[in-house]
């Protein structure tokens, strides 16, 4: 493979396997600097002490991200019983202790409580706005920090296994807002317990899933190569993030009317059927991302990826 020229433009997913210890933020700039890439961006925080799936956005692709904020996202992790912390993760101070361990049946029908659409509290410790200051500084200057119950829906949630009595393995699928750390300390109290997490990993993002992910070290090392015609190895085209969105190929002329930020009039059998969202397409590459009214499609984001 060739190296990737100083400059050149670059647009698409890659899908990170962070590792424990960096923030997020310091991911996508690893990222953008590797892939020389003038913007980049992610979809969803993920914590310091978490490892998993970072999907990152670079150049055009960073328009397509409000579309994967929504994105069902899955996590595998580990729940400490026994010892409650300020953050509900290791990182914190324990600040209570209970010797009731939960059974395998009982952690199991528990589960019944936190599936489907439930009332969570986040943590204190959170990235969550509070009169424009973030939860977590007011938490760490020591001020007494009350955070708002919000929906959140659990799609999923199973038991993995138990490594021993004073731990648990879970894996769940959720919405958008859900706090693993929360749903770990709710738990624990449903069970007569306290409890923190101990391990967390993303596993699933929207489409992106955990068999894709690189290791974050061996992209930044990739992010220099430019991939073989086709191969789509690292670099992933910008419409993966999109693949709920419907696709409607358009003449050369439309195409140029919509990279213009003007509407493209339907004619014939696509108007029917079309409602929504839709993605303008012209001998496969993205045009832009449309919504459909009144039997015209009307530019919303546009993708300057050449003609």
């Amino acid at each position: 493979m060739a190296r990737r020229k100083k400059g050149e433009a670059v647009s698409g997913w890659v899908v990170v396997d962070k590792p424990v210890g960096p923030t997020s933020s310091d991911v996508v700039n690893r990222i953008r600097r590797a892939f020389n890439a003038q913007k980049a961006g992610h979809a969803g925080t993920l914590d310091p002490l978490a490892s998993g799936i970072l999907p990152v956005a670079l150049g055009e692709a960073t328009k397509t991200v409000p579309f994967m904020i929504d994105a069902a996202k899955g996590y595998r992790f580990t729940i400490r019983f026994g010892e409650a912390t300020t953050t509900h993760d290791a990182e914190g101070e324990v600040t209570e202790t209970s010797p009731r361990r939960p059974s395998d049946a009982e952690i199991e029908a528990g589960f019944a409580a936190f599936r489907g659409e439930i009332q969570q509290v986040p943590p204190a410790f959170s990235a969550i706005k509070i009169d424009g200051e973030r939860a977590y500084a007011r938490a760490r200057a020591g001020e007494e920090v009350v955070m708002e119950a919000r929906p959140v829906t659990i799609h999923e949630i199973a038991l993995l296994g138990r490594p021993d009595t004073d731990h648990a393995e879970l894996e769940i699928l959720c919405s958008k807002g859900t706090y693993v750390r929360s749903l770990a300390r709710d738990l624990a109290l449903a069970l007569g317990t306290v409890g923190h997490v101990s391990a967390l990993r993303r596993t699933r993002h929207g489409p992106f899933r955990e068999e894709a992910a690189i290791p974050l070290d061996k992209l930044c090392a990739l992010g220099h190569i430019a991939p073989a015609p086709g191969s789509g190895a690292h670099l992933l085209p910008l419409e993966t993030a999109l693949d709920d969105i419907p696709a409607l190929a358009v003449s050369g002329d439309d195409a140029a009317r919509l990279r213009k930020g003007q509407g493209v009039l339907l004619r014939g059998r696509d108007a029917p059927i079309l409602s929504g969202s839709v993605l303008a397409t012209h001998r496969g590459d993205p045009v832009a991302l449309t919504e459909y009214r009144q039997g015209e499609l009307c530019p919303v984001r546009v993708f300057n990826l050449g003609s």
